[in-house]
């Protein structure tokens, strides 16, 4: 039973190898890459548009409102962030309703990676808003001891967003996998669509979580920011 791609080799020269996740990782982003070109190529802001605008921006506001939903802030500079997030593990996920196909989001390096690239966005949303020093001191609060508890928390929950990605991932494969060895013909393909359902919601789930974690680095200087403009304002009355 092959349960991450990361098994699979297509070519190895020496140390290097060509595994299934690094194909179907790029497989996914050069669709990803063509789709958007296709679709913006002949954008208008005329009253009669195509299909593929219509859906494009039906899929555009969903985001920004969920995104405007959960950090209570304009959506516009998280936008490319996290709508990249969502799409790429969507159709990481849809795609595997094509034969020979695997989820790189079934790989553990994948999810890593995912990981990894919130864990670095937080502070540099966070920086960005607030400064690096006053950015900073969020990690001594209330008091300098907390310093290493915070930096584990962060450790911890970059940690958790992989882990809980790859292992929904993972586990969908290995059922359908035994399903398919018990009863090769109807609970696979039931398996195989709650497998898509649970990998659009993990998708989602994905890019909120890495939305409140960014919200949560940027949200202190939002309220700090709205009571100085107030106390201003009230000065020049």
């Amino acid at each position: 039973m092959t349960i991450s791609p990361d098994t699979i080799i297509f070519w190895q020269w020496g140390w290097f190898s060509l595994n299934a996740t690094i194909v179907f990782t790029w497989l996914v982003m050069a669709l990803l890459t063509l789709i958007s070109w296709l679709v913006t190529r002949h954008l208008t802001t005329d009253t009669t548009i195509s299909h593929w605008q219509n859906l494009l921006e039906v899929l555009v506001v969903g985001i920004r409102d969920q995104i405007r939903q959960v950090s209570q802030q304009q959506p516009d500079r998280f936008l490319p962030f996290i709508g990249s997030l969502f799409l790429y593990i969507a159709v990481a996920n849809l795609l595997t309703i094509l034969p020979g196909y695997m989820a790189p989001t079934g790989s553990l390096s994948t999810t890593t990676a995912l990981a990894i690239s919130v864990f670095i966005a937080v502070p540099l949303f966070g920086i960005a808003h607030e400064g690096p020093m006053r950015y900073l001191q969020h990690y001594m609060k209330p008091t300098f001891l907390m310093l290493p508890f915070n930096i584990i928390g962060e450790i911890s929950r970059t940690i958790a967003l992989a882990v809980r990605l790859y292992g929904n991932i993972m586990s969908g494969t290995v059922i359908v996998a035994i399903l398919l060895s018990l009863t090769p013909y109807f609970f696979p393909v039931v398996m195989q669509l709650l497998g898509l359902l649970t990998g659009m919601i993990q998708a989602y789930i994905f890019a909120i979580l890495a939305m409140v974690y960014i919200a949560s680095a940027t949200s202190v200087q939002t309220a700090s920011g709205a009571a100085k403009n107030q106390h201003e304002s009230k000065a020049d009355s």
